[in-house]
């Protein structure tokens, strides 16, 4: 099978919700809950609403809890979606950021971490869930993303069965990622860009690399640049922003930034458009 006739069987099975977009609506940025300072609280929901975000993102915590990840309570999950709806702000991602501690390309522990946060991921009601290559366990060559591929066959099912999208976030130029997502051989296995990683870790042409990349190829994007305020670093936001409206991408791009978040929230929305 082609990847086109897999991604529309995936896309058939999960719906259009499952990459968080629809061509009538606006890009809508969120905020990552560990930039709130609050990495698996569900504080962090009515923080954001609060800040005026559309969504947040979720991790689920790197410091286990009787061998289980920090968010993996019943009692927490529910407390977030309680949050979610009595602020009227959606979870819209999450991450499992136990990937920085235990490795998708070598350590096998981290299969388990993943197949835990999809089940997680589906009970918050939400469909892009991060997975993240840096460090340590960043993909460096052509084996270890070989590698990630195989394992992401197996664990794509699951996710799809649970309408889950799997996104690619790393070091990696968008071709290695596709390569990924080829050798993956799952419609859900997408990119989760990230315009500062892309930037200033790969140095990429993330302009070129965004409409090269397209809007089927992106679960969501992550928005930051190494100063405080996104217009003054080297990133060019007003291309970057356009690039985005170029190719059609109205999922969620999430705020990565420590400071000025109403400030860069109202820039970016600006930039945006209508």
């Amino acid at each position: 099978m082609t990847r086109r006739v897999l991604l529309g069987t995936a896309l058939g099975a999960v719906g259009a919700a499952c990459v968080l977009r629809a061509a009538s609506e606006r890009l809508r940025i969120g905020i990552t809950d560990w930039n709130l300072k609050l990495t698996a609280n569900p504080d962090s929901v009515p923080l954001a609403a609060k800040l005026g975000f559309d969504g947040v993102q979720v991790s689920f915590g790197q410091k286990l809890i009787d061998g289980r990840l920090p968010a993996d309570d019943p009692a927490i999950v529910g407390r977030y979606l309680a949050l979610s709806d009595q602020n009227r702000i959606p979870i819209d991602g999450a991450c499992v950021d136990m990937l920085h501690i235990n490795g998708l390309k070598s350590d096998k522990l981290a299969v388990r971490w993943v197949s835990d946060s999809i089940r997680l991921t589906a009970a918050l009601r939400t469909q892009v869930l991060l997975l993240p290559f840096f460090g340590k366990n960043a993909l460096k060559t052509e084996d270890e993303r070989n590698y990630v591929g195989d394992v992401l066959r197996e664990l794509a099912p699951e996710a799809q069965k649970d309408g889950v999208v799997l996104g690619l976030e790393d070091e990696n130029s968008a071709e290695e990622n596709v390569r990924i997502m080829d050798r993956s051989r799952a419609a859900n296995v997408l990119v989760y860009y990230d315009v500062g990683n892309s930037t200033n870790i790969g140095g990429y042409d993330v302009l070129r690399e965004l409409r090269w990349l397209g809007k089927d190829r992106i679960c969501q994007i992550h928005l930051k640049d190494k100063t405080p305020f996104l217009g003054d670093g080297k990133i060019p936001f007003p291309a970057v922003m356009q690039a985005i409206r170029d190719i059609g991408f109205t999922g969620y791009a999430n705020l990565e930034m420590d400071a000025e978040l109403e400030r860069n929230l109202a820039w970016i929305r600006e930039l945006s458009g209508p």
